[in-house]
């Protein structure tokens, strides 16, 4: 049981990585990015290119930072060719474009890549390594533990960033009122170009951090954009401390089901747990209901 519970801890916090992108790109625009799963394809694939490119030998988290910047650069791309089209133009403007987006690189990453799995060239010794503690009788998955460790580090970084910074103070403005926002000065179009581009970044660093442990192909990212969007709700829409809560809670349903039920029953798991927990608290964990006045 014990092990089985920080296995789900470790996953869970690369979900909240995820989720917590998610929920930047919702609580700043007021949008659901449906592509948020493909961002994170397309920051597997990144890695795969760079990994392949450079001398082998390693793992590839030292690819971080180049993986950071091309995810930065290719959500600014899209925001400015695309999503800014859809702001303030209705929800079902922003769905399709996102589901389309989805749709296209899919299908672009398949042209590219070919539709087979593929894997990085890495080491069995470095792949299965594992941390053994208590008399062995806990193993804790080095890749697993890098992930988590490093999710920890950007949420870390995304709270300082929000709280201290001029634009994280900018963009919790925009979060709380873009009319009054912008009457005070604010360059919203900025504001949203950093924040989707930064939640772009989270999904592109999740891909990284997982591309030890799960095979790359076009359509990887939709499920863990399913779960990304669980984790989101669950916790609380465009609250990031609900969205890290809720990909941890996600990652250990996951691991219970899976070790306790089979794999395939733990979706069902995962949306039981969900549509509970909105049946008690219909605006998330930390989720709070509009304002009044």
């Amino acid at each position: 049981m014990f092990q089985t519970l920080i296995n789900g801890l470790l996953i869970g916090g690369v979900y909240a990585l995820i989720a917590v992108g998610l929920s930047m790109i919702h609580g700043v625009m007021k949008i659901v990015n449906f592509a948020q799963g493909d961002f994170l394809t397309v920051g597997m694939y990144f890695s795969f290119i760079f990994y392949t490119l450079m001398p082998k030998g390693s793992l590839p988290y030292w690819l971080l930072i180049p993986v950071a910047v091309l995810m930065f650069i290719f959500g600014i791309i899209v925001f400015r060719t695309a999503i800014i089209r859809v702001i303030g133009k209705g929800d079902s403007n922003y769905i399709l474009l996102t589901l389309g987006l989805s749709y296209l690189i899919q299908n672009m990453l398949q042209l590219i890549f070919g539709p087979n799995f593929r894997s990085l060239d890495i080491s069995n010794e470095l792949k299965y390594s594992a941390i053994t503690m208590f008399e062995d009788t806990m193993i804790l998955s080095s890749p697993r533990l890098i992930a988590f460790a490093g999710a920890l580090v950007f949420v870390t970084l995304v709270t300082f960033f929000l709280n201290r910074t001029n634009m994280g103070r900018a963009m919790r403005a925009t979060a709380e009122n873009t009319t009054v926002a912008q009457t005070l000065g604010i360059n919203v179009k900025l504001v949203f170009t950093i924040a989707f581009s930064l939640g772009t970044v989270f999904a592109g660093v999740a891909g990284l951090l997982m591309t030890p442990m799960f095979l790359i192909s076009p359509q990887v990212g939709t499920t863990f954009s399913t779960i990304a969007m669980c984790a989101m709700v669950l916790g609380g829409l465009g609250n990031l401390k609900g969205a890290m809560l809720g990909g941890i809670i996600l990652g250990l349903v996951e691991s219970l089901s899976s070790n306790y039920l089979t794999m395939d029953i733990a979706p069902v798991v995962i949306n039981t747990v969900l549509m509970l927990v909105l049946i008690f608290r219909p605006y998330g964990i930390f989720g709070q209901g509009a304002r009044k006045a």
